[in-house]
């Protein structure tokens, strides 16, 4: 039980650590908050959009391996974000997802 609370602690604690990066303007995966908001329309469900091109200009420059490293994260669902629609927005924008993705 002690294990499971020290985890779902930890949890929180990142979550509001990356809450924090995203108001305070800063990157993550270099991808910052501009790009972030480019692109949520087309991962957000119920009525996912095609990509903007600022999305997928702003997905080109990040790093499509440590965003890969959210893929299971509880992390995009509470942020709204749909994993398995921000899984495709690489290919919709012409770019090639990392392999191990």
């Amino acid at each position: 039980m002690k294990g499971s609370k020290v985890g779902v602690l930890s949890m929180v604690v990142l979550v509001l650590l990356l809450i924090v990066e995203f108001s305070a303007g800063l990157s993550i995966c270099n991808m910052n908050d501009d790009g972030f908001t480019a692109c949520k329309p087309s991962v957000t469900q119920p009525n996912p959009v095609e990509p903007s091109t600022s999305c997928c200009e702003a997905l080109s420059s990040a790093d499509l391996q440590c965003l890969c490293s959210y893929r299971n994260s509880l992390l995009l669902p509470s942020l709204g974000i749909d994993p398995e629609l921000a899984l495709a927005l690489p290919a919709k924008c012409n770019h090639t997802s990392p392999p191990s993705c």
